[in-house]
């Protein structure tokens, strides 16, 4: 005796894999399936289309398939809608809520799919009505484009925001998942960007297409985040991002206590965690300097007050301060200090984190495997990602975690953003 039931994939499912994945996952879990209609597109710019009925031996195993295809890309051929309870607590969701990827994600509701707003991996799924979106809105300030009359809209929350009453999705009906797709021929400045990590691929054309990217989007419109980690400041790269970020390349900066400490500790006392970057000698008490610079800092009332004053003439946070770009330091156990600006509470940080990668359409991670996962956690998997790192684990450990879209390169931070600024205000 066995269950069975329809799923569809649609899209460039040959290209980007989705079949074959879903194959294996059916296959690894113990199912069958059959073929039951398969169009494939002709041409690198058609989509292709398949209906496969899945069957399994019992019902607990054909939900355990299901679950899996669904989060990559395989949706159910004669949908229901989804299925909401109201969440009985505050910062409580009802058993069995459908927890969110990163990719673009839609629920049926009375018959019509909607888009689900904000979307970023291991949310819950709220739905509303037009009313009383407009009320939050009002009483918030926030808010997406105006909607019409009581038109519903769904969007993500994070666990700890959930509201009492608030209609959440549960289980697997009424949802539809759509994975990035890679067709053939992917042409501009981000057909490069197809995911995976090597330490093989040619640097300079790797960076050259970096930077085409970056000036691709900014061409665009569109806002490039920089996550950076304190070895940026520690391998000399410091003035050539402090030049991304002059020139308008570089829009926003997530970081933590660390980067922002010997970025000013460089401007200070010329040195960075107590060695001269250009040198590599270590002055005498040059160990204290990280701690003198906090002090001075605290001193003037915060990074902005310091730059004011003309205690900070130069460096990153600098030119964050002086060009109205914003920036996020979201603190740690560890640091020291920590400066003013540094947001300690660890809720505070990641809504902070939040909202600067929901208004990102590109980032680059350099150097930080803590701040790039904290940041890729936020990100839709439709946002152009480029992951930077001397060690191998942090590219790879960024991807498992989900950031599947990110570009991965393995070199040295000191190295890359240099030749990054060059490539693209020299060339």
């Amino acid at each position: 005796m066995t269950v069975s039931r329809e799923v569809e994939l649609q899209g460039h499912i040959i290209d980007s894999g989705m079949m074959q994945t879903c194959f294996g996952i059916i296959m690894d879990m113990g199912g069958s399936f059959e073929v039951e209609e398969f169009d494939i597109g002709r041409h690198k710019d058609e989509r292709s289309y398949a209906k496969l009925l899945v069957s399994a031996e019992d019902e607990a195993q054909l939900q355990s398939i299901v679950h899996e295809l669904h989060q990559n890309g395989a949706n159910p051929a004669d949908p229901d809608d989804a299925h909401l309870e109201p969440a009985p607590a505050d910062q409580v969701v009802p058993k069995g809520f459908y927890s969110t990827t990163n990719h673009p994600t839609e629920i049926r509701y009375d018959g019509e799919w909607i888009e689900v707003e904000d979307i970023e991996m291991d949310c819950a799924v709220v739905v509303e009505d037009g009313e009383a979106r407009s009320a939050s809105e009002q009483s918030s300030g926030e808010g997406s484009e105006p909607r019409d009359g009581d038109d519903p809209y769904a969007y993500t929350k994070v666990l700890n925001a959930v509201e009492e009453g608030d209609l959440i999705v549960t289980g697997e009906a009424g949802i539809r998942v759509s994975p990035p797709e890679r067709p053939r021929g992917s042409e501009g400045a981000f057909g490069f960007m197809q995911g995976g990590v090597s330490s093989e691929r040619p640097s300079e054309t790797t960076i050259a297409n970096i930077a085409e990217a970056i000036e691709e989007t900014k061409s665009e419109g569109g806002k490039v985040l920089a996550v950076c980690g304190p070895a940026l400041i520690h391998s000399g790269a410091r003035e050539d991002l402090a030049r991304l970020v002059r020139e308008g390349y570089i829009d926003m900066i997530s970081a933590g206590n660390g980067f922002a400490v010997h970025d000013i500790e460089r401007d200070l006392y010329g040195t960075s965690l107590g060695m001269d970057t250009e040198s590599l000698d270590h002055p005498r008490k040059g160990h204290k300097h990280h701690i003198y610079t906090i002090s001075e800092v605290i001193r003037e009332g915060g990074i902005e007050a310091a730059v004011e004053s003309g205690t900070i003439e130069s460096g990153v946070m600098y030119e964050c301060v002086d060009n109205d770009r914003p920036f996020v330091l979201a603190g740690s156990i560890r640091d020291d200090g920590p400066l003013p600006d540094t947001i300690t509470d660890a809720v505070e940080a990641q809504n902070a984190i939040r909202e600067q990668a929901h208004e990102a359409d590109m980032v680059l991670m350099l150097s930080t495997l803590l701040h790039s996962v904290a940041v890729g956690n936020c990100l839709p998997s439709t946002t152009r990602v480029v992951c930077v790192d001397i060690n191998p684990a942090t590219v790879t450990q960024l991807l498992d975690r989900g950031s599947a879209q990110a570009v991965g390169m393995v070199t040295d931070i000191g190295t890359f953003v240099p030749i990054l600024a060059e490539k693209i205000m020299d060339d």
